[in-house]
Formats: C-alpha cells, sequence, structure tokens
C-alpha cells in the first residue's frame, strides 16, 4: 500500500441520524478536512469519518463533538494511523492455515479501529478483517492472525482501550483454528467501507 500523506484520521458516532448530519456539516466547514463516510448504520446510529492533517482533524473533532452533544456516542483521533487498517475493510485472501487467530469485539467502531490500530502497532501480526456496525447492532470487530505469542500480545494490547472504556464485548485468542473456519472468519461486507483513491 502506498503511504496515505494524511493519516491522520477522525471519527464521530452519534445516536441521533438529524444530528448525525448537523455535526458532519459542522466538521467539514471547520477545516479542511476529507469526509471519507457519513452516514446511518444500524441499528440507528450516524457514523462520520474524515480525515487530514492532524491540526485540522483535531480542529474539526472538537467541533463536532461540541454539535453532536448528548447525541454523542463515541469518538476516535488518530494522528498516525497504521497502514493496515485501511486494507483490512476489504476481503483478503487467507492461508490454508493459521498458527493462530484472534479477535477483539468492540460495542462501537471507533473502539473498533482504536483497537485494531493498537494491536497492529503491539507485535508482529496481519490485521485480516476490520468490520463495522452494519449488520453487527452497531458493535465491530477486528480478526488478527499470526505467531501464537504475538497474537496474544497484540489482542491484549488492541483489548485495553475499548476494556478501560467500557466497550469491550470480548477478545479471544484461538490457537490453530480448524480450517473449517477459516472461509467464515471474514463475515460480510457492509456499507461502511473505506473506499478505494484513485491517487
Amino acid at each position: 500500500m502506498v503511504d496515505d500523506p494524511k493519516p491522520c484520521i477522525g471519527l464521530i458516532e452519534l445516536s441521533s441520524i438529524a444530528r448525525g448530519f448537523e455535526t458532519a456539516d459542522a466538521i467539514v466547514k471547520t477545516a479542511a478536512v476529507e469526509l471519507v463516510f457519513a452516514g446511518s448504520v444500524s441499528p440507528g446510529k450516524y457514523v462520520i469519518w474524515f480525515r487530514g492533517e492532524v491540526e485540522e482533524v483535531g480542529q474539526s473533532l472538537a467541533r463536532g463533538r461540541e454539535i453532536a452533544a448528548e447525541a454523542l456516542l463515541d469518538d476516535l483521533f488518530i494522528p498516525n494511523l497504521h497502514p493496515s487498517v485501511v486494507p483490512a475493510f476489504e476481503r483478503p485472501e487467507l492461508p490454508d492455515r493459521l498458527d493462530a487467530i484472534g479477535i477483539v469485539e468492540t460495542f462501537s467502531a471507533a473502539s473498533a479501529i482504536v483497537a485494531a490500530d493498537l494491536a497492529v502497532k503491539a507485535a508482529t501480526v496481519d490485521l485480516v478483517h476490520l468490520r463495522l456496525s452494519e449488520g453487527l447492532g452497531g458493535k465491530g470487530y477486528l480478526v488478527l492472525h499470526g505467531e501464537v505469542s504475538d497474537v496474544r500480545s497484540a489482542v491484549e494490547q488492541g483489548a485495553a482501550w475499548p476494556r478501560e472504556r467500557g466497550l469491550l464485548v470480548l477478545d479471544v485468542v484461538i490457537p490453530s483454528p480448524d480450517p473449517d473456519l477459516l472461509p467464515h472468519l471474514l463475515g460480510s461486507g457492509g456499507p461502511l467501507s473505506w473506499p478505494r483513491r484513485n491517487d
């Protein structure tokens, strides 16, 4: 993957769709950020995902929180997103055999992205899938694979942030997963995905 010249991302999740539109408008009017995704996801949430330079994303995020007010469910700010996070929204080819897999399941899209970023920065693992919100009741989950010890370390680090905020559903490590499980690891896609860039 080519390095993204603007790897800083911000994301806001809201409980109100109407307030979501208002917040998205304020975010893009506040600073020079790119709106990557803004729309409703199940169950009746609104997610705003944007990126740009660190200072601009920070300004837009602060304004978004202010406008979201009581409708704010979760948010994130990652100044240097790991380059493997974006491709994890696509359906990769898995090897025929995996040493171990790790799964972190969270109550929000934002916390799943943070968990994925922290996990892949913590150990030598591959982030093979990241699924958010749609069809999950608003939850998110990520799937990692690698050596057992590395997967354990990555899952531990990835789960720590959502756990501290009461947003962790569960984290598991499965050594030597049965080959019959592998085709089912990736689930099905949803509308909340990072679009391919042509530049």
